[in-house]
């Protein structure tokens, strides 16, 4: 018998959902960081086994008020999983107030799937304060379970992978056995990039950027692997781009040498990427420039 099914991580922005998603993979495939709204696309993670599927899928966190277009469809991403879920992962954090936004009430309500609670960071607090947060969320909703985690300490994790295989339904694969995820590999390194820019510049750069891999030419340099890549950095104003070139171009070289340390620890093999920066006005509420961002 083979059982495969979709586990899918729904939370606010910042609470953990992609350090998470690492973690039940046991290896580091989509980007996290301490700013909000690092991940804005759904990404699937396979963890493969000889008699077992799970794909999980990381979403962007729910924005309450988005402020334009792009906002918008990371919301409908988000929403997404409550279509294809055979178990949710509602992650929350030590933070987080006590409380269910209606519409998430009255979503999990139409569902028909386990619904786990997933109380995170709980490495920053103490086991009182968590049993206190756990009967105090018990009291809000009927969850299938409600499990403390640390999910950057690996805290939790390995029970939690437990009690979301006994859930999985009998099933066929739904990808081949080898694959990591449904995205490829181009998808990654243009994450990695843009993860660089979220640790290097401040305030609003980061979220006027969109990374774009325009080459990815694999070829061989004295007998081993190599791989030439240039991408695009897309920013939303003219002023920006001077911002992420820097003085002298030492900012944007900053982020060349940041970006390949961990593309080449990616995929395994010496790199060459050369960075561009240019200009798409608007390209956050733009329907065409977004399409071609791959925000559809």
């Amino acid at each position: 018998m083979h059982r495969a099914g979709f586990v899918n991580i729904l939370g606010r922005p910042n609470v953990g959902k992609s350090t998470l998603l690492n973690a039940l993979l046991g290896e580091r495939l989509v980007i996290a960081s301490s700013k909000p709204q690092t991940t804005r696309h759904r990404i699937f993670g396979i963890h493969n086994e000889e008699d077992m599927q799970i794909v999980f899928s990381d979403t962007p966190g729910i924005i309450s008020e988005p402020k334009y277009n792009m906002q918008a469809i990371m919301n409908r991403w988000a929403y997404s999983v409550f279509d294809d879920s055979d178990v949710l992962l509602l992650m929350v954090d030590i933070y987080e107030p006590v409380s269910l936004d209606e519409q998430l009430k009255l979503r999990l309500s139409n569902l028909s799937v386990p619904v786990l609670l997933l109380i995170n960071k709980i490495d920053q607090s103490t086991e009182e304060d968590v049993s206190e947060l756990v009967a105090q969320w018990s009291d809000i909703y009927d969850w299938s379970i409600i499990h403390p985690v640390s999910a950057l300490q690996g805290v939790g994790i390995e029970p939690l992978m437990d009690v979301i295989k006994n859930h999985i339904p009998e099933s066929p694969p739904y990808f081949p056995k080898d694959d990591m995820s449904d995205r490829p590999v181009r998808f990654f390194i243009s994450e990695i990039i843009r993860e660089k820019i979220l640790e290097l510049y401040k305030q609003e750069i980061p979220y006027s950027c969109e990374v774009q891999v325009e080459q990815y030419q694999e070829e061989q340099k004295d007998g081993e692997a190599f791989t030439r890549i240039e991408a695009i950095v897309y920013v939303n104003r003219q002023s920006q781009k001077a911002i992420v070139i820097g003085k002298g171009g030492v900012a944007i070289k900053r982020l060349g040498i940041a970006a390949r340390e961990s593309i080449e620890e990616f995929i395994g093999h010496q790199i060459f990427l050369r960075l561009y920066v240019k200009v798409r006005e608007g390209w956050r509420d733009d329907e065409t420039k977004l399409r071609r961002f791959g925000y559809q």
